[in-house]
């Protein structure tokens, strides 16, 4: 079995601990299935927050059916209290053959990885960006639409808002880094500053994002009476931005 004594840079020591055991688990459940894991999002971007912040993996497995699926029942009962989400599964010929209709997130994960365990069908991958600009504009649309209806059936409660959110920022940043390299702009891996890029090249004023940033990193605690207002500057700029990115991509 391979080692899984590594160190990624700026991420807490009990979080690499934990992802180590996370490693050792995995690969005693799937032995010789298993090919790679892959550590992607923020915990590689820098920008994870512990206890806040979800640890989101990608297994490479050689196949899988329903039992193999199911031997993770185990695994997700134990990892899902430490914040670690249900990864991915995928066979090296599906990330392959996948990146051209998900280009947005392959190129996400590709830009931004780390290798814990086995092979990274990653290196040397080509990724075929000429549908890139459909779905950046499918993602943006798409966020707008769903915040507006998951907003109506959480009633707009102070809770439902602040969990909608912080789901509707943390969707919006792989799409708005997509936005950056269709535009021909250098790729800003952290928030904040992706979000002011954006802000100065489109002219707009994203005060909304930005705050439902501070709002999923707990650097601000909206009150009752605060929280709708937070919404709606989230609304109108979430809103302003869809149309002038559809706008300026043809």
């Amino acid at each position: 079995m391979q080692s899984v004594e590594w160190t990624i840079d700026g991420l807490p020591e009990e979080t690499q601990k934990l992802l180590r055991s996370y490693v050792k688990d995995v690969t005693k459940v799937y032995g010789q299935e298993l090919e790679g894991i892959i550590l992607y999002g923020s915990a590689v971007r820098g920008e994870f927050l512990p206890g806040r912040s979800n640890l989101n993996l990608l297994l490479v497995m050689s196949s899988y059916d329903l039992a193999a699926l199911k031997r993770y029942d185990s695994l997700h009962k134990r990892w899902s209290k430490d914040h670690v989400v249900v990864p991915l599964f995928l066979t090296v010929c599906d990330i392959q053959s996948a990146s051209r209709a998900f280009p947005l997130e392959y190129q996400d994960i590709h830009d931004c990885r780390r290798l814990l365990w086995g092979q990274d069908p990653f290196v040397g991958l080509k990724i075929d960006a000429r549908y890139l600009a459909a779905e950046v504009l499918q993602a943006l649309r798409g966020n707008l639409l769903r915040l507006r209806q998951r907003l109506v059936e959480g009633r707009s409660t102070e809770e439902a808002i602040t969990i909608l959110l912080t789901l509707s920022i943390t969707a919006l940043l792989p799409a708005l880094r997509g936005l950056q390299r269709l535009l021909g702009r250098p790729v800003l891996a952290h928030g904040e500053p992706l979000l002011k890029d954006i802000e100065a090249d489109f002219s707009l004023d994203l005060t909304g994002l930005r705050d439902a940033l501070l709002l999923k990193r707990g650097e601000i605690s909206p009150g009752q009476n605060e929280i709708p207002r937070l919404m709606d500057r989230y609304l109108d700029s979430l809103s302003r931005l869809v149309s002038a990115a559809e706008a300026r991509i043809k």
